[in-house]
Order: structure tokens, then sequence, then C-alpha cells
């Protein structure tokens, strides 16, 4: 959910000497949350680590049962390690819930994929060549729309940067982020191009508020969170605090050479939304990615809807984007279904092979280092590679969030 000039930043931020200590910490973790075949998934959590971010947390299932990984701490002060039941912000991750509640209402008949965001948000999309007219809801959906990505307004990028430790606690109405985006020509004529746009699903969430009469929060608590036993998911709307148990979240905030530390974990999701405000585990988005997937979230033409992709980088055919979740194909050949998250402190990823039936998921508690591309190739290919931040697979996972 941080900006694409936010999270290039921290990625490149030197590591304060503060986390030599979870460098340290790594090695003991590791040797006790080793599992039957995910070893590799393991080095290649500790790598995470050694390349600077406080602690890694992962957890698989697959026909073996689960395995949980952890490498690196939880709270840099106390030393605690991470563990398997901590909950942390998925960012962007959260976009699969809000496309599945539309789906849902699709199937229900309440609205169409290709009805138009002006007809459900009358006068919302509009101005400097913005048309809501022209703009369907699935383009919004699969990031075909155009829109301009609030998140990446200059104002704002402040706002996450630098004025950070200023604004972190003020709240952000849908209208607010979705005028800064009207304020900005749109990228391109909808239909025509691919751009990752949190906007999308600012409005998404309206849409489901209009056409339900409920907030998006209360229909995936009602349709997701609810029938999935998902108790370690929630939707905090405007608080701060994260719900216990937790670790703590860290940021340098500005891409500057021994840039500080900051603890980051309270934060006021709202600039996020319905783009990004969930808190989970790697249990729950287990859970839930193995269900949606796997089919049991949605009938068969919807399902089949989520999984039709288009294009995100023509140069490169191994990722692709759904409705609120992309497909990959690794080095190895095994596909993958996927999303990344990232929002200050905390890069998440939630995985699942195309049945739906070896799902794994992982969260860095800290937003300048790590990459997912060699832990997805140790999970599903049995191999730990070095970390390859540049490879292709990196930089169109970078996008998701």
């Amino acid at each position: 959910m941080t900006t694409r000039t936010v999270r290039n930043g921290l990625i490149g931020a030197a590591v304060s000497a503060a986390l030599t200590v979870a460098a340290l910490a790594a090695p003991a973790q590791a040797e006790t949350a080793r599992g039957h075949g995910h070893a590799a998934t393991q080095r290649a959590m500790d790598a995470q680590v050694a390349a600077g971010a406080p602690g890694s947390l992962g957890q698989a299932r697959d026909e073996h049962g689960t395995w949980n990984g952890a490498a690196g701490v939880a709270d840099l002060r106390t030393e605690r390690p991470r563990k398997a039941a901590d909950r942390f912000r998925i960012g962007s991750i959260t976009k699969a819930f809000v496309s599945t509640v539309l789906l849902q209402l699709e199937a229900e008949g309440e609205l169409g994929l290709d009805d138009t965001v002006e007809h459900w948000l009358p006068g919302v999309v509009q101005g400097n060549g913005n048309d809501g007219s022209r703009i369907t809801v699935r383009q919004l959906l699969n990031h075909t729309s155009g829109i301009f990505n609030y998140t990446t307004d200059p104002a704002m990028v402040h706002e996450l940067t630098d004025g950070f430790l200023k604004h972190r606690y003020d709240t952000s109405t849908p209208e607010r982020l979705v005028s800064i985006a009207m304020s900005h020509k749109p990228d391109f004529k909808p239909g025509t191009a691919w751009n990752y746009s949190n906007t999308n699903y600012i409005l998404a969430g309206m849409i489901v508020a209009k056409a339900t009469g409920h907030s998006y929060a209360t229909e995936i608590e009602r349709r997701i969170i609810e029938p999935l036993g998902l108790r370690a998911t929630s939707l905090p709307g405007t608080s701060a605090r994260m719900p216990n148990p937790h670790g703590r979240a860290y940021s340098p905030l500005i891409a500057e050479p021994n840039a500080k530390i900051h603890d980051v974990t309270e934060l006021n999701p709202s600039w996020g939304g319905s783009a990004g405000e969930i808190i989970s585990t790697t249990g729950d988005l287990n859970r839930f990615y193995r269900a949606l997937i796997g089919g049991e979230l949605l009938e068969p033409k919807q399902q089949k809807e989520l999984l039709t992709t288009v294009a995100v980088d023509p140069a490169n055919t191994s990722f692709r984007y759904g409705l609120g979740v992309a497909w990959a194909k690794l080095p190895c050949g095994k596909e993958i279904w996927l999303h990344d998250g990232g929002i200050h402190g905390s890069l998440s990823l939630a995985t699942a092979t195309p049945d739906g039936r070896h799902t794994a998921a992982f969260n860095l508690n800290g937003d300048w280092a790590g990459e997912w591309g060699s832990v997805m190739e140790a999970e599903y290919c049995g191999t730990a590679p070095a970390p390859k931040p540049g490879s292709p697979l990196n930089k169109a996972l970078a996008t998701l969030r």
C-alpha cells in the first residue's frame, strides 16, 4: 500500500546498527522452525533477515500438514522472537477480500462487472479528463481503469514518508482519497493499458457500500471472515492500535543513508481503506487463499472472472493480474496465485497453487529490506536461490503494494 516512490526508497535505505540484533537472532530461530519439506523456505526466510529485515514469519499448508517458520525478532527492544499467532497489517492483500465481495454481489444479481463507475457513483469520477461513464467495475478490479494512484500524489507521499510521524493518526475518508486522484489526469484511456492504482479499490469499496447499504468492512466480515472462521482477521477502520498478539513494525520512512529506524506499529490505516487496511495472520491468510483459489467462495462463473488475467508488462509473460489476485509462473515452471502487500513497517505475501491445496503466507516486520521471489521459489520449487531484488518476478511483485 505504500507508494511506489516510498517503497523504492525504503528498500534502498541503509540498515541501522540496531538491526544487527535481528540478524544475530536468525540462526537460533531457524533451527527450531524447520519442518517436513520446508528447509529451503526456512533458509530463504533466514536470508531476508540477513539482508536487514528485523524478522520474518511464514506458514505453509500442503498435503503434509501445516509448517510454521520464523527468523529474526518481533521486537528489537525485547528481542522477542516472532510467533505464528502474531497479527500484522497485510496492506494490498486486502484487495482480494474486496474483489470477492463484489464478485459475490454479481452472482446475486446485485451488480455487474461491466456496470460503469458512474452508474454506482454518479459524479465521483470526473474532471481533468476522468470520466466514470467510461470505466467499468471490472476495470477497477484489474487495474485497467487508468485512474491515477492517489498514493503517488506528492502531498500524500509527504504524509506517508517524512510527514508520517505528524500524520500517523490522521483520518482520511474515501471521498478525500478519490478527490486527490481526480486532481490528476488519467494515466491512460480505460482498458488500453495496466497500472496499479489504489484509487481503484477505494472506489470498489464505495461501490460495495452503495450496492448493499453496508460498509465494505461489514460485508467482508459477513461474507468472508465469519464463514471461514478467520478469528485473527480484522478491519480496524480508523483505529491505530494493533490487536494482540503482535510484534512491532519498523520503517526508516525516508530514503537516506543511515536513516533512523522508527517504530511505526501504531497508525490510522484509513488512508489505505478498502485498498489496504486489513490486519491478519499467516494462518488466516492461508485459510482465505485456500478457500478463494480453491473455488469455495465464488460461483463457477465468478471464479472464472476472478482468475481471468490481463498483462502487467507485455515483456513479462510470467506475471499477469486478475481481479484482486495475480498469477505468476516461477522459474521452475510452477504456477502460483498470489498478492503482495506493503504498508508502513510490514511487507506481506499470500500465495496458493491453482487448486488451492498448497498455500503459503509470509510477513516481514520491516519495509526496507527483503524480497519474495526467492521465498516463493524455495517453497514451491524446493530451492533457496540467493535474493534477487531486481529479478523480473520481484519487480512485478513490487508493483502490487
